[in-house]
């Protein structure tokens, strides 16, 4: 028997049941009816970025950044075509280190922009610096867990 992947809703949290032989792409939420995938990193908060890492059974990769970071800035457009390339099997979101400071240290974030790869609620990769599109989807794909790859 496949498993079922839990796909956590960055609009409103809900946590769906996703059958493997479904079309990931097509999938909508539950709860809110919103796409489940929309080839864009969702913004998130404390509880949002929480819950991504912890319920999602998918490989979760978040962007800590700030707005003031001119590295960052120069990121962004990667990281968003990243996230249409590599979802439905990843979920992107980003985190705004100034907006969420706690949860930047609870992390040991130094330096940003920092890109962190989570599987199962578990830190699996990390690293800092600006990358382009096809570095970012290389280091994660060689970075995924075996399972999810």
């Amino acid at each position: 028997m496949t498993q079922e992947n839990l796909v956590v809703c960055g609009k409103c949290g809900g946590v769906n049941r996703l059958p493997p032989a479904r079309n990931a792409g097509d999938a909508k939420c539950g709860k809110c009816g919103s796409k489940l995938f929309a080839g864009h990193p969702e913004d998130v908060d404390a509880q949002s970025f929480d819950r991504q890492v912890k319920r999602s059974s998918l490989p979760v990769v978040v962007d800590i950044w700030a707005p003031w970071c001119g590295p960052c800035k120069t990121m962004a457009p990667a990281y968003e075509a990243a996230a249409s390339e590599l979802e439905p099997r990843v979920r992107l979101i980003k985190l705004n280190s100034d907006k969420e400071q706690a949860v930047a240290a609870r992390l040991g974030i130094r330096s940003i922009p920092t890109m962190i790869l989570f599987h199962g609620g578990q830190e699996v990769a990390r690293t800092s610096g600006a990358m382009t599109v096809g570095q970012i989807v290389r280091w994660v794909r060689d970075h995924l867990p075996t399972a999810a790859a």
